[in-house]
This record gives C-alpha cells, sequence and structure tokens, in this order.
C-alpha cells in the first residue's frame, strides 16, 4: 500500500473536572470525551525523503511545529523507518478551539503509518505512543464516548451517548490551552462537576442525565477573559438546547439538541447574527 486516507474527527468534552495540579505542571483531570462529525480529511502517501504536510489551512505550520509532522517523527525515530512521508490535510475543524483538532491529526497519524507501514501494532500500543504525543492523543486513537483519567491518557471506553443533535460554535477568537490552565486557580473552584453520576447516565441511555451534568471547571478562567463565551451559551439556551458549554479551553461553545427542527432553527438563528464565527450541525460520533 503506497497511500492511506482517513477522517480525524473532533471531541467535545460533556464534563470535565480538574482534580489537582500535579508536580510535573500537567493537571489530573477527569472529563467525559465525545467525538462528533466535524472532521479533518487526511492523505498519507509513502516518499522517498524526510515529512512534508501539504494543508489547505494558511494558519498552521507544517514544519516540527505542528503534530502530524511530531507524530511522524516519533513513529519513524521508533521503528527505524528510513522512508520519508507526504501528507496532504484538509482542515475542517477549527483551530485553537477546545476541540482537540491538533491532536486528533495526530491520532490519525500514528494509525495512518500503522497501516500504511505495516508495523501491526494494535489500538493499546498506538494510544501508549499517542500519549508522547499529546494528553487528548489517545483518546482520538480509541474515539467514540469514553472517561479520561489522569492526564487523559487513562481511558474507560462508555456506551455511546443517546442520538441527540449538537450545535456547535466557535466565536472569532483563539484561546491557548496553556494560558487556561496556568491561570487555573483550583482553590477557588468551589462547584466540580458530577462525572460519576454523567457516566452512570451514559450507562443507562438518559440524554437528560447528561445534560443536568454538563459544567466545565475551565470556564472559570475562559469565560471571564472572553464574555462572548458565556453570551453563546444564553443564546443556545434561549433557542432550546437542553443544556450548553465551553469545550475543553474553548473558545468552542457547544449546546444539544433533542428535536432537529429545532437544532436546524437554532443554527439558522446563529448563522444570521453570528456572520463572524463559525458555526456546525452535527452529531455524536
Amino acid at each position: 500500500m503506497d497511500s492511506y486516507r482517513t477522517r480525524a474527527y473532533a471531541k467535545i468534552n460533556l464534563g470535565l473536572d480538574v482534580v489537582k495540579r500535579l508536580p510535573d505542571g500537567y493537571h489530573q483531570v477527569k472529563m467525559i470525551m465525545q467525538n462528533i462529525g466535524i472532521h479533518d480529511e487526511l492523505t498519507f502517501e509513502k516518499a522517498e525523503h524526510t515529512v512534508t504536510i501539504l494543508t489547505d489551512s494558511e494558519e498552521l505550520p507544517t514544519d516540527e511545529n505542528n503534530l502530524i509532522y511530531k507524530a511522524a517523527m516519533y513513529l519513524f525515530d521508533k521503528y527505524s523507518i528510513s522512508s520519508g512521508l507526504r501528507v496532504r490535510l484538509r482542515k475542517n475543524i477549527p483551530i485553537a478551539a477546545g476541540l482537540a483538532g491538533g491532536s486528533t491529526d495526530a491520532a490519525a497519524t500514528l494509525k495512518g503509518i500503522n497501516i500504511l507501514f505495516g508495523l501491526g501494532l494494535s489500538t493499546e500500543e498506538l494510544m501508549k505512543h499517542g500519549s508522547a504525543i499529546g494528553a487528548d492523543v489517545p483518546y482520538c486513537i480509541l474515539g467514540g464516548t469514553a472517561l479520561a483519567e489522569g492526564i487523559g491518557e487513562k481511558l474507560t471506553p462508555l456506551p455511546p451517548i443517546p442520538a441527540c443533535h449538537i450545535l456547535v460554535v466557535k466565536p472569532e477568537i483563539n484561546v491557548s490551552t496553556k494560558y487556561v490552565y496556568e491561570h487555573l486557580d483550583l482553590q477557588a473552584v468551589t462547584r466540580h462537576p458530577d462525572i460519576d453520576g454523567m457516566t452512570a447516565a451514559i450507562k443507562a441511555g438518559q440524554l437528560d442525565g447528561i445534560t443536568n451534568r454538563m459544567e466545565n471547571v475551565l470556564e472559570t478562567v475562559t469565560v471571564p477573559a472572553y464574555p462572548v463565551i458565556a453570551d453563546i451559551k444564553e443564546r443556545m439556551l434561549c433557542l432550546g438546547a437542553e443544556n450548553s458549554l465551553m469545550s475543553g479551553s474553548g473558545p468552542t461553545v457547544f449546546g444539544i439538541f433533542r428535536d432537529r427542527d429545532t437544532a436546524e432553527a437554532a443554527y439558522g438563528e446563529i448563522v444570521n447574527s453570528n456572520p463572524a464565527g463559525q458555526v456546525f450541525l452535527t452529531a455524536a460520533v
């Protein structure tokens, strides 16, 4: 096989709790991760030399600062692959948005190289390698619905959430994950998400039990810095969302809707009133 094409799906956090700051600067988290239908498209081709990234996005670096490059070089070094790789990336997931766009591309790269070069690595082995690239990469390899603990690398697969419609809005701002975690004051956090209760609701197939528990402690940092996030959340609730939440470190906001007609009407309202942002109507994957 000389080429391989795949999709890399975005994620949202249905619930995100930060338990404590670790001595190495990372944070111990407990969160529910969920793939959604927004996706990048990647094509991998064997090449003679080095790793080359071609993309339709002018915002992305195509050198060693890109997680695709880091993931490819990690496996090439690990398994002494002397060939090169050409990656064509069609970027659809908003950048610096709290949707794991870089991590999911890195995950797709690890899986793509595994297939293209016949490494025979299991999903568990790929996830272990992914943790060396970034905290969200192991989840992006696993996909679906999952409980994430540790720094995000300890994953427990969960059943799919009940069918629903997910409205996603990324305002025209970018947020640094590093900034958010550095400014998170856990002593000032007085309320933590009920992740155990949400896990039980997912296992029971109860959408209300999921949406009633949607919380994200990182909002304590990002929302005061970018009030537009709170505005979007409130707008979604007014338009009929069961609940609305910021994903990851932000600034993307998503709302969960039971009824497709209500979701489509909300999509139209937000598109008409928010021409500068990116708006998607999608579903869980």
